[in-house]
């Protein structure tokens, strides 16, 4: 956050004239005596004004500052994706390649995909009776979670065929991410979960707040530099949330890559979803359901209008009973 600070000078007072006698030195003649006072009184009065006026200015610097909790992006690359992925669940798997989970009944798999090309190298369809979701990597295993079965799946990173199944107590399955020492998950409503790595027990949650408002459909998550990063279904947005007491610290508005893909001609996408960090090389992906592109960006802090408020942009109102 950019500070102000507010100096004050010294000033120095040199005599033109050197006093004759001593006399002359301690009693200025009535005359001076008056300017100096009416010096006096001017400077203070400037002074204040300049007070006023840096304190004023250092103020709105760092409202400004500090109320900048709204980010826009920059696309770095944009690389191929399988316009036929219904993205649930998205995680970077290190040397370019990502680990990738889709939904639908009848359609969801796993895959690891290769970032430059989109070549899926290697898939796991998954039963038709399950609907794919969130997906994160812990330990060199992929966990995996599905829409309303309450069903899960552990796969060997490796190979894809080798896989467990577990049941979790989320309401519904929608994300899931990892910090490397607990799992979070999501479940459409506006609650974060902590789940054991071991166990898949549910810890702990919390409820994810902005300006003491809950913020509904949570779905898929990324954990980033000690927040959990989440997509907020039906929107454009990503919610950067303390995983300590679930208020978001900050909003992230994508829409100009949704609207850019629709006005390519690209009409049949879905929502945004699916974001991807590459730790090591601090590499932020997203990409969206049935999108035909992935994009590497970096985000930036609005100055000035986003173009909206959050409220209109990001915060939907809950209706029960919809699907993620």
């Amino acid at each position: 956050m950019a500070r102000g600070s507010l100096k004050q000078r010294k000033n120095q007072r040199r005599s033109i004239i050197p006093p004759s006698s001593p006399s002359m030195a301690k009693t200025p003649p009535p005359a001076s005596r008056f300017n100096c006072r009416r010096i006096s009184i001017s400077f203070l009065v400037l002074s204040s004004f300049v007070f006023l006026l840096i304190y004023t200015t250092t103020k709105t610097t760092l409202f400004s500052v500090s109320s900048s909790e709204i980010y826009s992006i920059e696309v770095v690359n944009e690389y191929p994706h399988d316009p036929n992925a219904f993205t649930q669940g998205l995680l970077y798997g290190g040397n370019d390649t990502f680990f990738e989970s889709t939904g639908l009944y009848g359609e969801s798999s796993v895959r690891q995909v290769f970032l430059q090309t989109g070549e899926v190298l290697a898939l796991h369809q998954m039963d038709g009776s399950y609907f794919g979701e969130g997906l994160t990597m812990l330990g060199g295993r992929l966990f995996q979670v599905t829409w309303k079965e309450k069903t899960g799946f552990i796969y060997d990173r490796y190979n894809l065929s080798k896989w467990t199944m577990f049941t979790h107590q989320m309401r519904d399955g929608w994300g899931l991410a990892t910090d490397g020492k607990v799992i979070f998950g999501s479940d459409g409503t506006s609650t974060l979960y902590r789940l054991g790595p071991k166990s898949l027990k549910v810890m702990g949650k919390v409820t994810v707040t902005y300006k003491g408002r809950e913020v509904f459909y949570i779905n898929e998550l990324e954990y980033i530099n000690g927040e959990v990063w989440a997509n907020v279904w039906q929107t454009d947005c990503i919610a950067r949330i303390s995983p300590k007491d679930g208020e978001v610290l900050g909003w992230i508005v994508l829409e100009k890559l949704r609207k850019s893909l629709v006005a390519s001609g690209n009409q049949n996408i879905d929502v945004l979803n699916g974001i991807a960090w590459d730790r090591r090389k601090n590499r932020l992906f997203v990409t969206g359901k049935k999108w035909p592109k992935l994009y590497e960006i970096k985000v930036h802090p609005v100055k000035g209008s986003s173009g909206g408020t959050i409220e209109e942009l990001c915060l939907p109102r809950a209706v029960p009973g919809v699907p993620s």
